[in-house]
């Protein structure tokens, strides 16, 4: 009897150590703090580089030029009303350049720098500076930037550039040097220079520089989905190559420095909103898939409409945040006097999203009308 007790004891003792030997040991520290601003942006950034490396490939040094400038002017305007504010500097936490990259990837290839410098200033000034800084702007400072160049300057906002044009590697289009408030110099000019033989090579898109929205829009020209997914195709400088905004947009979901639901529902709303009217008349509307790819619709619903102080951050609010988005960004392109409406919806959904946000709260348990009206008796 006692040596079956011993047993059971030695068996209850073996299963501990087994329960023990399970546990999963790691070293200090067990709690780990929220990642910084600084370090959200420098991911960002990280992020944003093959995208500037592909637009450089695809438009060559004046696009290098280009977001170069806008960075700088985005900085520099930070750094200037900090020190007429007497406060310390805030452009290490590097948000004003993530502002500038981004700037500079929704302009077209030849946008002349000083129009640029002044992009750059009214987006900092305006949408950042004057709301109390990072954490308080209501609107995405790289969009209002963006969107005064388009009321101000809309000629030079919709000359587009052909891309994969030879020599520009070694030469700047000669737009982007426009002295300021001159005739700007016609892109027309610098295209007639290619040869017949690269003019057959690049396409009805790359030579006369249309993008695939205008095109389709003006002309009824639908460009090959194919074509707009890798990047072979006219636009805005980090416009064009859906695959590789969605493989940098991956990096951030993997990194958790950005909710994987924005973009995913502004891409689900454009698509749906697109399905419906291509299925009503396939001969005037484009296909769902062209939606998604034409435009700066892959770039603003990963880079632009994820900011994280513009956007709702209720589980419900996110979702419907990102359909309206989509949503208003068909509506614009198909019924619009533009080509494109992504800028204008992510402006809207930054409007709106105070409210989505204060609609969608959820409900703290043990509150709710019930409640309030028993309290209020």
């Amino acid at each position: 009897m006692a040596f079956s007790g011993f047993i059971c004891r030695i068996g209850k003792l073996s299963s501990m150590v087994e329960k023990t030997t399970a546990v999963e040991l790691r070293t200090s520290p067990h709690i780990r703090s929220a990642p910084s601003v600084d370090q959200i942006m420098r991911n960002v950034i990280y992020a944003l580089l093959p995208v500037c490396a592909f637009a450089v490939y695809q438009f060559g040094i004046s696009v290098l030029a280009l977001i170069l400038v806008t960075t700088l002017a985005c900085v520099l305007t930070e750094h200037m009303f900090c020190w007429f504010s007497r406060i310390p500097t805030t452009i290490g936490d590097n948000s004003a350049a993530v502002t500038g990259v981004l700037l500079g990837l929704t302009l077209p290839p030849g946008f002349p720098l000083w129009m640029a410098i002044v992009a750059g200033f009214i987006g900092i000034a305006l949408a950042k500076v004057m709301f109390g800084g990072i954490g308080f702007n209501v609107f995405n400072p790289a969009l209002v930037g963006r969107a005064f160049v388009q009321a101000a300057f809309p000629v030079a906002i919709t000359t587009w550039t052909p891309a994969f044009a030879p020599g520009r590697f070694t030469e700047f289009i000669p737009s982007t040097w426009t002295i300021p408030f001159a005739a700007p110099v016609s892109v027309t000019e610098w295209v007639e220079g290619i040869s017949f033989s690269t003019q057959g090579t690049l396409g009805i898109d790359g030579f006369t520089g249309a993008t695939p929205l205008a095109l389709q829009k003006f002309q009824q020209i639908t460009t090959d989905v194919g074509s707009m997914f890798l990047g072979i195709s006219a636009g805005s400088a980090g416009e064009t190559s859906a695959l590789l905004i969605f493989l940098c947009g991956m990096y951030l979901v993997f990194r958790k420095m950005m909710d994987w639901r924005i973009p995913v529902a502004v891409l689900l709303g454009a698509f749906v909103t697109a399905g419906v009217f291509f299925l009503s008349d396939g001969e005037h509307y484009p296909d769902p898939f062209f939606v998604l790819f034409s435009g700066g619709l892959m770039l603003g619903a990963v880079f632009m409409a994820t900011d994280m102080v513009a956007s709702p951050v209720t589980p419900w609010g996110v979702w419907s945040y990102g359909i309206l988005i989509g949503f208003v960004t068909v509506i614009i392109r198909l019924f619009g006097g533009l080509s494109e409406g992504v800028m204008y919806a992510i402006l809207l959904g930054n409007a709106a999203s105070p409210l989505i946000e204060a609609v969608t709260q959820p409900r703290v348990y043990g509150t709710g009308r019930e409640q309030q009206k028993k309290a209020e008796s």
